[in-house]
């Protein structure tokens, strides 16, 4: 009797103490990212609560500029949206890697955003859920696709697609042997590069059927078998594999061109501990496969596919093989002027004839 009130006591201390150092995380998040099951988990858990906003990139930087950095406790931006606002605004706060489980993380992911995130010495951000763009294939149709540039090959004229989009000017010039990413400081350099893809995107032009806006339109084309290669998203492919097993996703050789939504401390939050705590618990393989589910996207979880339905981690495996997940080529901030050379060299692509 006497043991059984000794331990009833130490547990309500230990209750009591989570309770007393329990903070309230206000978390500023994408649709997806934070379902309920995973809310009630690590609640029940850890004792800190989750108060979700659901946003998305221009809200998420429009809000902590508005509060200078106030009103979220972690926030989830690209990690594109990182550095240069971080430059301008000073939004945001370095993050304590010593608090984060780095163990948990597709390590390649992890290096490729802590770098581009990094100001000084400091790292900005970690990374969360991720996709790629890169080719959709029929491979009985056309098993030669195999990079950005094969979609100018003579056997499939007149049966590819692609948007008249950056991502398109991007993968073709990494396809071609250039490094647009690394030229972007540079820029006399990267027009240059511009000039060179749009020699070849205009030489490729009789080869296209149509260029697609709409990510239905491209489904149907390939559906009907107007297209049978094209330059798209991971998960459309996947999608079009349910229709017809031929169809997939296909990294590119030269690389899937990659987004990742991150993890943010913005600069006046006050519950980094809960924030900590949040970003290592939905790391673990088993919630991240929670997720994976609730989003339709992929997270930088070592392992994280194993949970995943069946299905989808089959096919996910099939195109990302470990070494084109380490061949991904992450986007990084774009420097102001550049995208005003990208669209004019866009424009006479769509002019020419």
């Amino acid at each position: 009797m006497k043991l059984n009130l000794i331990l009833s006591t130490v547990a309500a201390l230990a209750m009591s103490s989570v309770a007393a150092n329990a903070e309230a995380l206000r978390l500023l998040t994408w649709g997806g990212y934070a379902p309920d099951e995973v809310i009630e988990l690590f609640e029940a858990q850890t004792g800190h609560t989750v108060e979700v906003t659901k946003s998305n990139n221009e809200e998420m930087i429009a809000k902590l500029r508005a509060t200078n950095g106030g009103g979220f406790d972690l926030a989830q931006p690209s990690q594109d949206r990182i550095a240069g606002p971080q430059a301008e605004f000073e939004i945001y706060k370095p993050l304590d890697m010593s608090k984060i489980d780095a163990s948990l993380f597709i390590p390649s992911m992890l290096e490729a955003t802590k770098g581009n995130t990094m100001i000084g010495d400091d790292v900005f951000a970690v990374p969360h859920v991720w996709g790629t763009s890169g080719l959709v294939v029929n491979t009985a149709m056309a098993p030669d696709v195999l990079d950005y540039t094969d979609l100018c090959n003579e056997s499939v004229a007149g049966k590819v697609s692609y948007r008249l989009k950056r991502p398109t000017l991007i993968g073709f010039a990494f396809a071609m042997g250039l490094d647009p990413f690394a030229a972007y400081g540079d820029e006399a350099a990267y027009a240059d590069i511009l000039s060179q893809v749009e020699a070849k995107l205009v030489d490729c032009k009789p080869h296209v059927k149509t260029y697609w806006d709409g990510g239905d339109e491209l489904k149907n084309l390939m559906r009907s078998g107007e297209i049978v290669a094209a330059m798209a998203w991971d998960t459309g492919g996947w999608q079009l594999n349910d229709d017809n097993a031929d169809i997939t996703f296909v990294a590119p050789k030269s690389g899937a061109l990659g987004w990742i939504d991150t993890f943010v401390l913005p600069a006046r939050g006050r519950a980094d501990e809960a924030a900590y705590a949040w970003i290592n618990f939905v790391m673990q393989p088993e919630i991240a496969a929670m997720i994976t589910t609730s989003a339709g996207n992929f997270t930088a979880s070592q392992g994280g596919d194993a949970g995943v339905d069946d299905a989808l981690k089959a096919k996910y495996q099939a195109s990302f093989p470990q070494e084109a997940i380490d061949n991904i080529k992450w986007y990084p901030s774009v420097p102001a002027g550049l995208e005003a050379l990208e669209g004019a060299a866009l424009d006479r692509i769509n002019a020419a004839n």
